[in-house]
């Protein structure tokens, strides 16, 4: 499953089980979303009531010369770091209230600040409603102006306006010291709004199937952490905090230091951002949608097995696929369904873009008859969800429907587009494939992509709808 990340609280939009950590305080937002069996926030109960063995946690923890140590450790990362954090707050202009809030860093003398783009975006895309403010440890603040931000990687730099002594800098670890297996990390930001903390943890690599680099960080990340900074035993910055999957303990995720200093440098001469910047965050939507497409159409579909029918899903390496099988539900049916989701999500200000995901349904049931298979297989398709209303992010959603016979195996498909209003060249699509070659077997197959260029969803659909195949029994 991807991983969206720790939003801000007013992002209570995706349902996916990463959080972004950044806090947010939209009194106009629906509180989120009831947690699934499956996703739960992290350090909660277990669903199922379990209990660690006997013994488990007592093996787990440090001895007394060891807690002393990390003790000390802390302490010491916590007095080296403490002035040069900053909380990053987002006000709106005519109430002066608080609308969001983050973490970040200082990175230059002049006040360059490092945060995430989730923590900035308002700023980017409303700056006629929002500003804002940096507070440091000791309560002085400041405003902040943007200077840049990468939506791919979620950064942002800002400078902190009117200071006039140099601002106290954390370093960056230097790229040639790779961070071994295990190697401690001590993660900073203002969890919760409730005050600057430090929290330990371990490397323990880079998250696989990850569209963009990310740190695996095995320790704790909560709202309000978003775009603080993750530093080594001596202090250096080695990453950016982001993200955490609420299905897991201490299950967290951190931007590679490499991208905040590349943005560092780009936003070292650049002008402030005054006015909405949907234009430029189009521009790097686009090289992501490009990025997407160039990686799946190189990587060919692997084969699923579905009875006779065999369906495209993506490569191991670019898509986590889950699959189950007989639905008790359905007595004299067997019905098998798969899901593949990319890790591919980008933060586009409210809510989340560049997704793609497959998901399939195989029914075989010769018990049925002819006319009642037709009958619920058409409704299942029919059942099939979609933009059927535009809202202020996006237009209602365009289909159209041809029967298409890509080989071995005729098709019904339809194609579904949906525009993003203030993202021009850029649509939700989504494909739709139904088999019509049995009378009591079929398989229904929905690809989704979000945020893609007209041509290249025409090249995914395509690619897609030409993977199926039958083989017939010899």
């Amino acid at each position: 499953m991807p991983f969206p990340l720790i939003r801000p609280l007013r992002l209570a939009t995706s349902s996916l089980v990463l959080l972004l950590c950044a806090l947010v305080a939209h009194a106009q937002n629906a509180p989120p979303p009831a947690a699934t069996p499956a996703t739960r926030p992290a350090g909660s109960d277990p669903a199922d009531g379990t209990t660690p063995l006997p013994g488990a946690a007592a093996a787990s923890a440090p001895t007394g010369a060891d807690a002393a140590l990390l003790s000390r450790d802390a302490r010491r990362i916590y007095e080296l770091s403490r002035d040069k954090l900053v909380q990053i707050r987002t006000l709106l202009r005519n109430a002066n209230t608080q609308a969001s809030i983050g973490s970040g860093f200082f990175v230059s003398a002049d006040g360059l600040i490092v945060t995430n783009f989730h923590v900035a975006s308002q700023l980017a895309l409303e700056p006629e409603r929002y500003r804002g403010v940096y507070v440091t440890m000791e309560g002085q603040e400041g405003e902040v102006e943007l200077l840049a931000f990468d939506v791919q990687r979620d950064l942002a730099v800002l400078r902190a306006k009117g200071r006039t002594a140099a601002a106290p800098v954390l370093g960056f670890r230097p790229a040639d010291e790779a961070l071994a297996q295990g190697e401690r990390i001590y993660s900073l930001g203002n969890p919760l709004d409730i005050g600057f903390a430090v929290t330990e943890g371990t490397y323990n690599g880079l998250v696989k199937r990850s569209f963009y680099p990310r740190i695996f960080f095995g320790g704790t990340l909560n709202p309000g952490m978003s775009g603080g900074p993750a530093v080594d035993d001596a202090g250096r910055v080695l990453g950016v905090n982001v993200a955490k999957r609420l299905d897991g303990e201490q299950v967290s995720f951190l931007i590679p230091a490499e991208f905040a200093q590349a943005l560092v440098q780009r936003a070292a001469n650049a002008q402030p951002i005054t006015q909405a910047a949907h234009a430029e965050m189009t521009r790097q939507l686009m090289e992501h949608q490009q990025l997407l497409t160039d990686r799946f159409l190189k990587a060919p579909f692997r084969e699923q097995r579905h009875g006779n029918y065999r369906v495209p899903v993506p490569d191991d390496a670019l898509a986590r696929c889950w699959g189950s099988g007989r639905d008790p539900a359905f007595p004299g049916l067997n019905l098998e369904r798969t899901q593949c989701r990319a890790d591919s999500d980008v933060v586009a200000g409210e809510f989340n873009t560049g997704a793609v995901r497959l998901s399939y349904e195989a029914y075989n049931a010769p018990t049925l008859g002819a006319a009642r298979f037709a009958r619920m297989f058409s409704q299942s398709f029919a059942n099939e969800q979609l933009q059927r209303r535009g809202n202020r992010h996006q237009t209602a959603a365009e289909c159209t429907e041809r029967f298409v016979d890509p080989g071995s195996l005729p098709l019904r498909a339809v194609v579904c587009l949906s525009a993003y209003r203030k993202l021009p060249g850029l649509y939700n699509m989504t494909v739709l494939a139904a088999s019509i070659n049995q009378p009591t077997q079929g398989v229904l197959g929905r690809l989704d992509v979000q945020g893609i260029a007209f041509d290249n969803g025409v090249k995914l659909a395509s690619h897609y709808l030409n993977a199926f195949r039958w083989e017939a029994a010899p």
